[in-house]
């Protein structure tokens, strides 16, 4: 039972008036279940000294800027201007009233306190952070009484460029002041924030939020390993067969790993594998605001016999979407029938995150098995294969490559994985029978530099080319292209051309 904000008690999952509970309370009551499981007091807050946090990431540096800036137009208000770290640390606060500081230092919403869940119980910022977010935490709505003084907003803040979450900006004032643009203006802060870390990026492209999605895996769409390519890596099959093996005992894999790794496909071939015939159903992270229609969509698949799921990025969801999952997950493991020969039924399921430890609770107590997927720069001799399978899909027939483009995809470190090559080699494949390094991106060839001329590009490529040749030298080089070696060191660093190594 958690109060409402008349202070009336309710059940958690229902409201007695309205029947089920909009997401937000949903979120909410989530929010107080695991406050109560981490042992939170309920009556005075007690965070963690966690010291202070490195100040020089381009998160604090862009997070401080905006919230100077936002300052100088609120420095009459009671409001309190505060940006953490992922894990909650409070980094900076800033705001003009000092009455409210020190009522802040007196439940230690102070910089290098840490106010996530665990800490604090149901707060902004542990709930923003928990799940992904933004939300708004009314005085009532605070687990800990101590902090039912405050409201308060927050709006988590993503790394633009890798997705990965940094941190959030919270804004807390007075119970009794209006909430209503306090939450629009988190999300406005974070978002400038998150604006000014792309500018300084050097023109980086964003990457896109999770926007979920429900789709079967056909065999013709599974890349690595799907027959039609000879063995991989030994670290590729040593992981597959790890997989497969566990699946077959009716376990719970995690895959993880960096994203476009091949996680999903690893765990893919495994259910292939292990369950030959069954139908293989990929469920990807949404965003927060489309959990509740994604879990409607597929979660009734998880008790048929024939069917195996696989949840993508499972890392990604908020923490009451986590539990939401859990709990359909237990209700469809009930549903199952009994096992005639006396073994326990088990759901036919496995999950990709990045991290073990980035699995939400209590879906990670749900994961027997752990296999990391090696990042393709670690599986060097999976590149030209991969790219070769690539360009065969691309065109339905073998395209050749030339040993100078292969050199290059071998000396590229792939951030972006599988995904990445299958990219640049599609877009390659479409303009080229045989993919040479001309046809390849820029940025494969050489570091980011200047904007090149149409005449530059072409000296560039000329020069890559004769660099990757098998044995080629720098003076190699120079001479074939008829330039002295002076002349062609200059135009390498001119050109922004990283030397294959």
């Amino acid at each position: 039972m958690v109060p409402n904000q008349e202070g009336e008690l309710f059940t958690p999952g229902r409201d007695p008036d309205t029947g089920p509970l909009p997401v937000t309370a949903k979120r909410l009551v989530a929010s107080w279940q695991r406050s109560e499981e981490y042992g939170v007091s309920a009556e005075e807050v007690d965070p963690s000294w966690a010291g202070s946090a490195p100040r020089d990431s381009l998160f604090f540096q862009c997070g401080q800027e905006v919230l100077r800036a936002l300052r100088g137009t609120l420095a009459d208000e009671p409001v309190s201007l505060m940006l953490t770290d992922a894990d909650g640390l409070l980094l900076e606060r800033l705001s003009g009233s000092s009455t409210l500081l020190r009522a802040l230092d007196r439940v230690h919403l102070a910089p290098g306190f840490t106010y996530s869940e665990r800490d604090a119980g149901t707060n902004g910022m542990g709930l923003a952070l928990a799940d992904r977010s933004p939300v708004l935490v009314r005085a009532e709505e605070h687990y800990s009484a101590s902090l039912r003084t405050y409201t308060c907003a927050a709006a988590p803040v993503f790394d633009p460029v890798s997705g990965i979450l940094e941190g959030c900006v919270n804004i807390t004032t007075w119970s009794d002041a209006s909430p209503a643009l306090l939450l629009a203006l988190a999300q406005s802060a974070a978002g400038n924030a998150t604006a000014l870390m792309l500018a300084r990026v050097h023109g980086r492209r964003q990457k896109p939020g999770p926007k979920g999605g429900v789709f079967r895996m056909r065999r013709d769409s599974i890349e690595p390993a799907a027959g039609t390519l000879r063995a991989l890596s030994s670290s590729w099959t040593g992981a597959l067969d790890q997989a497969t093996h566990a699946l077959a005992a009716g376990r719970v894999v995690a895959a993880v790993g960096e994203h476009g790794a091949g996680r999903a496909t690893l765990l893919a071939q495994a259910f292939r594998s292990s369950r030959p015939g069954a139908r293989i159903l990929s469920a990807a992270a949404p965003a927060p605001d489309d959990v509740d229609a994604w879990l409607s969509l597929w979660t009734p698949e998880l008790a048929k016999a024939d069917t195996a799921v696989i949840v993508e990025n499972i890392d990604l969801l908020p923490a009451w979407a986590a539990q939401e999952l859990h709990g359909h997950a237990v209700r469809a493991l009930r549903a199952l029938p009994p096992s005639g020969e006396g073994t326990t039924p088990t759901l036919a399921w496995a999950v990709t995150a990045t991290d073990v430890d980035a699995i939400p609770r209590p879906l990670a107590a749900a994961v027997d098995t752990v296999i990391a997927v090696p990042p393709l720069r670690d599986r060097g001799d999976d590149v030209v294969q991969l790219a070769r399978f690539a360009a065969r899909q691309t065109r339905l027939r073998e395209i050749d490559f030339t040993a100078a483009a292969e050199r290059v995809l071998l000396a590229h470190d792939w951030p972006d994985n599988v995904d990445e090559l299958f990219t640049v080699v599609h877009d390659a494949a479409v303009r080229a029978e045989r993919i040479d390094v001309r046809h390849l991106p820029a940025y494969i060839v050489g570091r980011p530099g200047p904007h090149l001329s149409r005449i530059e590009a072409v000296e560039r490529d000329e020069i890559v080319r004769s660099l990757a040749q098998p044995g080629a030298t720098v003076t190699a080089a120079a001479a074939e292209l008829g330039i002295s070696r002076a002349t062609i060191y200059r135009r390498i660093a001119r050109l922004g051309i990283t030397l294959p190594r």
